[in-house]
């Protein structure tokens, strides 16, 4: 049965001159009303304690576009800017609903440069994109090809530090499953091994970061020997981010590779409920966990699984997958992370990552099939009866 899904398509695109300059005006714009909406309900909430609504903030638009000193706003679409007071009404909820802390402002520098188009703000028609308030269709490097017979219900345009345009266009399509399939694979992340699977494969790590590290270095100390507010400091400054680029392109696209081939190959995949947050306060690590992105590679399961029928399960963070032996069930009292290989009292030895994607993929299975509540049972080396573990959650 085929599911239907909300999909995002992006491509390059190359905007001439005049809608470039369009395109930066209603960034800019975007950015000012969503910075200026806020403040207007950051005032009210902590000197009032009023919320302001969505249609409030749409009304004080209207009222901005009438002053002297915000009259520019006309001139771009006034799609985007509505956008972007719904993107911030979204955020509040979310701040509300304590899934998000509170919204902050956008930078110039540091915050993405786009702006969103709804259906009355662009046309689509014979393959060819064009928006509201430019002159002619963007050129656009067709890649992909959209779902046949599908038409764009939004489409975003964006420009990346490294001053490449995109364009993403989200469209209706339907996604069949994957053939089904008995396998089922444990995954425990690494730095080493970026992933090791419950098979006993290991996915060497690329250290994309730490291959271009001595390039990144060297663009980064031209940047800081240029003048501020220079010409040169642009350029230099264009250099360090597509430097960042790169990196930051084929981390994604090994990540998007290797996703798809555990989510095609197994039925059931079985990953852990990392704290990366708080894992990225070790000093030492940080850098190498921040390389690795298994944020990223998790959330690519869960949506891939999602739309080709698998089952994604997440087993407790405080499993102890590394210190359980997989043979006799006893719980090593420690464990270092210097210490890659350990035999137990029961003879077995183990290979630390494939003895704890086999648990993993162990405890995985158990939740699935009896639901949450399942925890390994077993002694410690001194005779101690287990440690107590938190109940195993599946996630929804």
């Amino acid at each position: 049965m085929t599911r239907q899904v909300k999909r995002a398509f992006k491509y390059r695109c190359y905007p001439t001159d005049e809608q470039a300059a369009e395109l930066s005006r209603t960034f800019g714009c975007v950015r000012l009303v969503y910075n200026r909406a806020l403040e207007e309900r950051t005032r009210a909430w902590y000197g009032e304690q009023r919320r302001v609504s969505y249609v409030q903030s749409s009304a004080a638009l209207t009222r901005w576009k009438k002053t002297e000193e915000l009259v520019f706003l006309t001139e771009v679409s006034s799609v985007p800017l509505q956008q972007a007071l719904r993107h911030l009404q979204t955020a509040f909820g979310n701040f509300f609903a304590k899934r998000a802390k509170y919204p902050r402002f956008k930078s110039r520098k540091k915050s993405r440069a786009s702006a969103e188009y709804t259906r009355s703000a662009f046309t689509w028609r014979d393959g060819r994109l064009t928006l509201a308030k430019t002159a002619g269709p963007l050129d656009v490097r067709w890649s992909r090809p959209l779902p046949k017979g599908s038409v764009p219900t939004t489409v975003t345009v964006s420009r990346d530090s490294a001053d490449r345009w995109f364009v993403s266009m989200l469209c209706d399509d339907r996604i069949a499953p994957a053939p089904a399939t008995q396998n089922a694979v444990g995954i425990d992340a690494g730095i080493t091994s970026l992933v090791t699977l419950s098979t006993g494969e290991k996915v060497t790590n690329p250290r994309h970061e730490r291959r271009d590290r001595a390039c990144l270095a060297k663009t980064q100390r031209e940047l800081s020997r240029k003048a501020k507010g220079s010409a040169n400091r642009e350029k230099a400054r264009r250099k360090v981010a597509r430097v960042h680029a790169r990196i930051a392109d084929r981390r994604r696209d090994h990540l998007h590779k290797l996703s798809t081939r555990l989510v095609r190959e197994n039925q059931t995949v079985v990953i852990e409920d990392l704290t990366v947050r708080n894992l990225l306060k070790n000093g030492r690590l940080a850098r190498a966990i921040s390389d690795a992105s298994w944020t990223e590679l998790r959330s690519m399961l869960e949506y891939k699984c999602a739309w080709y029928g698998r089952e994604l399960v997440v087993i407790d963070r405080w499993f102890p997958s590394s210190k359980l032996c997989g043979n006799c069930g006893t719980i090593a009292a420690k464990m270092p992370l210097n210490v890659r290989a350990w035999t137990c009292d029961c003879g077995v030895a183990h290979d630390r990552d494939v003895n704890a994607a086999c648990n993993i993929l162990a405890a995985g299975l158990a939740v699935s099939a009896c639901g949450a509540g399942v925890r390994p049972q077993g002694s410690s080396p001194g005779g101690q009866s287990a440690l107590k573990q938190e109940p195993l959650r599946r996630e929804p």
